[in-house]
Order: structure tokens, then C-alpha cells, then sequence
């Protein structure tokens, strides 16, 4: 029996996270880095990169960085082929964005964009990960929403809609190759502070947009834990399951929400 240290540690491993930069996909970078792990970073944000690098540097982790634009299908099959035979072993699809627009109001470009960054960049990434890995198998975590399952504004419908297809895409992927050695879940966040959730909060604020403060207050009403959570929070998650401690946790969806969707 392995100790938890052991279990525990991704000393040795390569695990890839888009969306690096900030929020979320910031957070895991320090947390995989803290547990040894060696590290691509993806995101659009090439200084963003470039500082969050600077930050991991003093480690003995070997870091990597790749600025890519996710909605180019083109530009995902090159960073596949630029790194050769220095595969990650573990692929975390975190990259995303949540627009909002009246859906009455929404055309085929604000519907093609918000598809691209937060699903098919997701199933892109996944396709040319297993392809790379036919024969050695890996760990891909994929980072969907609460908005999949319980809508919570009417301009975000489009976005619920990707989402809800990042869950179905991990059942999917769980289903076809969990006996070729791919453990394959989703996180399901919800009331996380990031920097993005905050500038939604200050302009709402600012800008008196009752509908959008309504919304923050019975979305709070909702938290069994009574308060939002941290990026860290899900970052840790995310650890566990990339780790041996998960070995047996496959095609799983599972929710860092305070207790939203229980409440």
C-alpha cells in the first residue's frame, strides 16, 4: 500500500491546464506545482503566462508556456504537434468565458464563439490529448458549471448550453476510454471568486443593474455554506483528482459549489 504522501504526489507527472493564467486555472498551476508536478501552461493571455511562469520559477518543476488562442482549431492541432514526444500525462480543460447576451438578441458569431471557448476547445484539446496517448492512457479533468444544470440568468443561455456539453462530453470520453487507461471527470464550480466573477460583481455595482445584483443575492441565498468559495478551493479538488488518491474515480461530475445545487 502506497502512503498518502506518495498517493498524494505528482512528482514525475506533466499535467497541461488551459485558462492558466488567472482565476481558477491559476490557482491549480500553483497547487500542481506545490505537488511536483511539471507543468503546461495554456492560455490567450501571453503576459499573464509569462508572469504566472516567472512566479513558479524558483521550484524545481520545469515549466512551459503556450500562448493559443483556444476558438482556432488549427492553432490546438499545432501545440499537439510542437510538443513532440514531451506529452502531459494529465490534461485539465479549464479554459472558458461566460458572455451575456439577451437570447433574443444572440446571432450565429456570439453563438460560434461561445461554443468554441467553452466546449469545443475542451473536445479539441481531448481529441489530439487521447490520440497522443492511445497507448499510455492519462488523466483529463474537465471544468464545466452549475449554469449546465440550474440556470441562473436568461442572457446566459448559450453558455449553459456549452457547459451542459462539456458534461456529456466527459461521460462520453469516460464511457469510450476508460479500458485504454483514461480516467475522465468533471468539476462542476459554483460561487467562486475570481477575478472575472469580481469585475462582474463591481460592475453590477457601479452600474446599479438591479437584475444583475438580484441575481448575486438569490444566488447567495443558495449557498448552504453561506459563503462563496476560492479558486484554491477548486484547485485542490482538481489535484485530488489527478492523483493516485483517485484512481478509481471515473466519469464523475462532481460539484465545488458551497452546496448551491443541494439547496
Amino acid at each position: 500500500m502506497k502512503k498518502l504522501t506518495e498517493l498524494l504526489s505528482l512528482k514525475g507527472r506533466r499535467v497541461l491546464i488551459t485558462g492558466a493564467a488567472a482565476g481558477i486555472g491559476r490557482a491549480m498551476a500553483l497547487r500542481f506545482a506545490e505537488a511536483g508536478a511539471d507543468l503546461d501552461l495554456v492560455d490567450i493571455d501571453a503576459a499573464g503566462l509569462s508572469q504566472l511562469a516567472d512566479e513558479l520559477a524558483c521550484g524545481s518543476h520545469r515549466i512551459r508556456t503556450h500562448a493559443v488562442d483556444l476558438t482556432d482549431r488549427a492553432a490546438i492541432a499545432a501545440l499537439w504537434e510542437g510538443m513532440g514526444d514531451e506529452l502531459p500525462d494529465t490534461l485539465i480543460n479549464n479554459a472558458g468565458s461566460y458572455p451575456m447576451r439577451d437570447f433574443e438578441e444572440m446571432d450565429c458569431r456570439f453563438l460560434e464563439k461561445t461554443l468554441q471557448v467553452n466546449l469545443e476547445s475542451a473536445l479539441w484539446m481531448a481529441q489530439g490529448f487521447i490520440a497522443g496517448r492511445k497507448r499510455n492512457g492519462g488523466v483529463i479533468i474537465n471544468v464545466s458549471s452549475v449554469e449546465a444544470l440550474i440556470p441562473l440568468r436568461d442572457d446566459l443561455i448559450p453558455y449553459g448550453v456549452a457547459k451542459a456539453g462539456v458534461l456529456a462530453l466527459t461521460r462520453g470520453l469516460a464511457h469510450a476510454y476508460g479500458r485504454d487507461g483514461f480516467r475522465v471527470n468533471v468539476l462542476v464550480p459554483g460561487a467562486i471568486r475570481t477575478p472575472g466573477t469580481e469585475r462582474l460583481r463591481g460592475a453590477a455595482i457601479r452600474q446599479i443593474d438591479v437584475d444583475m445584483i438580484k441575481t448575486g443575492i438569490h444566488f447567495g441565498s443558495r449557498l448552504a455554506l453561506g459563503r462563496w468559495g476560492k479558486a484554491d478551493e477548486v484547485a485542490c479538488v482538481a489535484l485530488f483528482l489527478a492523483s493516485d488518491l483517485a484512481s478509481y474515480v471515473h466519469g464523475a461530475m462532481i460539484p465545488v459549489d458551497g452546496g448551491f445545487l443541494a439547496s
